[in-house]
């Protein structure tokens, strides 16, 4: 396929804009791009239209994990309305590099609970992302909502989070780890921080549901398509 034609536009969902490579890869087995995430947790804060939750897209979690500027980070997390959420979700990626589009070979994800103020974060890769992900936490945590979040919020490695079988399928483990926990918050009678999504994450994240899941996002983003 040319350059222009996996550049071409195929669909523009909210603020998403998806191009035919997008397809491609969702059609075979490698590893997600930034865009298919971003679409993914759109359509998701679209299922999940609870003011309590936000699904952070990738762009921006990864500016602020390496956002150089402290002030310049202050001004940034502000349109998010952090201190008003009870549970954000943020993608993670290993790229190391700000000047790189697309970089990093493994993503992760971290989930903030206000309720039992803490941050989780959940690798599918033997707690690969575990550096990066710290660093996001550190960078988010004292904006979280004022001084004494900072010093309540914790940092947690789910040592239980269910492992990708293959060396690509690290962002479809994101994207089922996202749909569950935002499932778990929205049909959990325990909101008081005592009960988390973990037995949950055990049942609904397997091997052969995120196999599944490629052909699923790739059936939503066709039905969209044909309705555009």
């Amino acid at each position: 396929m040319g350059k222009s034609a996996a550049d071409e536009k195929i669909l523009s969902y909210n603020d998403v804009v998806l191009r035919r490579s997008d397809l491609d890869i969702l059609s075979g087995p490698y590893y997600l791009n930034d865009r298919i995430i971003e679409f993914y947790f759109s359509l998701l804060s679209s299922s999940h239209p609870s003011e309590d939750i936000l699904l952070v897209p990738p762009s921006i979690a990864f500016w602020i994990t390496n956002c150089p500027d402290v002030d310049g980070l202050k001004d940034f997390l502000e349109p998010l309305k952090l201190p008003d959420k009870n549970l954000v979700i943020f993608p993670v990626n290993n790229n190391d590099d700000v000047s790189l589009a697309e970089g990093g070979s493994h993503w992760s994800l971290l989930a903030y609970y206000r309720s039992a103020n803490i941050f989780v974060h959940h690798d599918s890769n033997q707690q690969m992302n575990k550096r990066h992900a710290m660093k996001l936490f550190k960078s988010v945590v004292g904006y979280n909502g004022g001084p004494s979040s900072t010093s309540n919020d914790k940092y947690q490695e789910c040592i239980d989070t269910p492992q990708q079988v293959n060396g690509y399928d690290c962002g479809l483990y994101v994207t089922a780890t996202a749909r569950t926990i935002c499932s778990w918050y929205e049909s959990s009678e325990n909101k008081d921080g005592t009960d988390l999504w973990f037995s949950a994450l055990k049942e609904q994240v397997t091997p052969s549901v995120v196999g599944e899941m490629r052909k699923e996002i790739l059936g939503l983003i066709k039905d969209l398509m044909a309705k555009q």
